[in-house]
Parts: structure tokens; sequence; C-alpha cells
């Protein structure tokens, strides 16, 4: 018999709650579906970066290059660096 999921307050009491119990003890995963959200948004955060001003020119002309947004430019970079950050980490901590 699985636990009972309890009833939270807030998003952030739930996360908190998930963050340190074991799912399993309240999920049957064996019964789970593969779910789609093809309309679902990640989470947007504005933040505020320094950076020269050469950078951003540098940024503008590539964006322009490439009929896409600095903006939009940047993230992608940053995430393609992430990513590979990431990949990179966990071939060391693997070996």
């Amino acid at each position: 018999m699985k636990k009972r999921v309890p009833v939270f307050k807030t998003e952030e009491s739930e996360r908190e709650f998930w963050a340190r119990e074991d799912s399993t003890e309240y999920v049957d995963w064996s019964k789970a579906k593969r779910a789609v959200f093809p309309n679902l948004k990640p989470s947007l955060r504005t933040i505020s970066i320094r950076l020269p001003e050469s950078m951003i020119e540098q940024l503008k002309l590539l964006a322009n290059q490439r009929d896409v947004p600095y903006q939009s430019l940047l993230k992608i970079y940053l995430a393609e660096r992430i990513q590979k950050e990431v990949e990179r980490h966990s071939v060391k901590t693997s070996k």
C-alpha cells in the first residue's frame, strides 16, 4: 500500500516535500503513462547582465545574419555551453 500524497497549501511546500521524499513510496510508477505537454512553456526569470558594448554589437551582428533576435541567440549560446559543461562534468564523475 502506497502512502497518501499530502495536500499542499503552496507550490513551494510541495516542492520542498518532493525534494526530500522518495516518490516511489507514494506513486506506483509501473502504472505511469508517458504524457506530452506541447503547450507547456518553461518558467522564465528576468536577469540583468553587464556586457561590454563591443560584445553586444558582435552578438547583434551574428543574430542579424541568422535573422533572430540577439537575446534569443544569446540564450542559444548559453544553453549550448551549459549542456557542454554538464556533459563534460558527467564524464569526469563517471570515471
